[in-house]
């Protein structure tokens, strides 16, 4: 109970700095919307897709696990900030858990992502795309443990190099390859064979493989489950490895 109620002060104070400022909201979810509007569109013809809906149906999902990559990769820098702050410094003489620390921050980055993937969502439906609610709901869930596992393991790097200048290009380099390793803008399924093999150890190729089946109506697909099932995996070991180093941080 104590840790519940220690993550819910954090994460009540975290929304609150959030909405205090909601602009970043919306520059987060700005890219995503350029690539919606002036890319999407060139789909339909290079995909072989019968309407530009059932491009779409391809596109988006990709682009909402591209969202929860890059939104949760990034979020160690608000931490290097807080650090120099003196706000992490402060938290060593306080009863709260070391683990709603970063709990507390990371539901924030998870509510913040599903409001944008909720914005993004609502404007492809202008463009035909069609998904079943239920199918929905979980692919947002598998939105929602990405992003709770690349935020998580942001802060965890941010407490271990406490500095933006090594941040920067650490982030960048990780999200480069998994961005194109993963068939998030197009599908992997004309690349290479090496390629695809080299594909199928990243874990964000199957959660996209997984959140387009769900847009795609097929929920039986074996690749939701699978997607789901390594995502959480991750999702636990990221949080697990991230508040180890929030207690040796907060001591």
């Amino acid at each position: 109970m104590k840790l519940a109620r220690d993550t819910w002060l954090i994460f009540q104070r975290q929304i609150q700095l959030l909405l205090r400022n909601p602009v970043w909201v919306f520059v987060g979810v700005f890219q995503p919307v350029m690539y919606l509007l002036l890319f999407a569109p060139l789909l339909k013809p290079a995909l072989n897709a019968p309407t530009q809906a059932e491009a779409y149906k391809i596109f988006v999902p990709g682009l909402l696990v591209l969202l929860a990559i890059f939104g949760g990769l990034f979020q160690g820098f608000g931490l290097i900030a807080e650090l120099r702050a003196g706000v992490i410094e402060r938290s060593r003489v306080t009863p709260v858990s070391r683990l709603a620390l970063l709990l507390g921050r990371s539901l924030r980055d998870v509510v913040s992502l599903i409001a944008q993937a909720a914005i993004i969502t609502l404007l492809a439906l202008l463009f035909d795309l069609r998904v079943f609610i239920g199918d929905l709901l979980l692919a947002y869930l598998m939105l929602a443990l990405i992003a709770l596992m690349t935020s998580a393991v942001s802060y965890g790097v941010a407490l271990k190099v406490k500095s933006e200048d090594a941040l920067a290009p650490l982030m960048n380099t990780v999200a480069q390859p998994v961005l194109l390793l993963s068939g998030i803008l197009l599908p992997l399924t004309f690349a290479p064979g090496w390629l695809q093999g080299i594909a199928d150890w990243n874990p964000f190729s199957w959660a996209v493989d997984g959140t387009r089946a769900l847009f795609a109506g097929d929920l039986g697909n074996d690749k939701v489950w699978q997607g789901l099932t390594i995502v959480a995996v991750l999702a636990v070991a990221g949080v697990v490895w991230a508040a180890r180093q929030f207690a040796r941080s907060v001591r």
